[in-house]
């Protein structure tokens, strides 16, 4: 489950509780080794029909998802922070 917060613009992403207990530390991963496994498990996921095999695969994706969500929102702060600044200036609104 995740819970999204806005706070004056600024969108942050929390993750309540679903990570998978079998999945280790996943910086260790490339961003398309990540993806890659997001999209192998959503075809695993679809492709069985047992409830308690689909509840474990939703949990290693809800954990692979919030992986790629946390590197995503750094990625674009840093982008905000080293932007140039003075473009800001060009447009004004009052």
């Amino acid at each position: 489950m995740f819970v999204l917060r806005l706070i004056l613009g600024n969108v942050q992403l929390f993750q309540l509780g679903n990570m998978h207990p079998l999945i280790g530390d996943l910086s260790q991963l490339k961003d398309s080794e990540v993806d890659s496994k997001i999209n192998d498990l959503t075809r695993k996921y679809f492709a069985t029909n047992s409830f308690e095999l689909k509840q474990q695969i939703a949990m290693a994706l809800d954990t692979y998802k919030a992986e790629l969500a946390k590197r995503q929102q750094n990625a674009y702060e840093k982008m905000m922070n080293t932007r140039n600044k003075d473009l800001d200036k060009l447009i004004k609104v009052n």
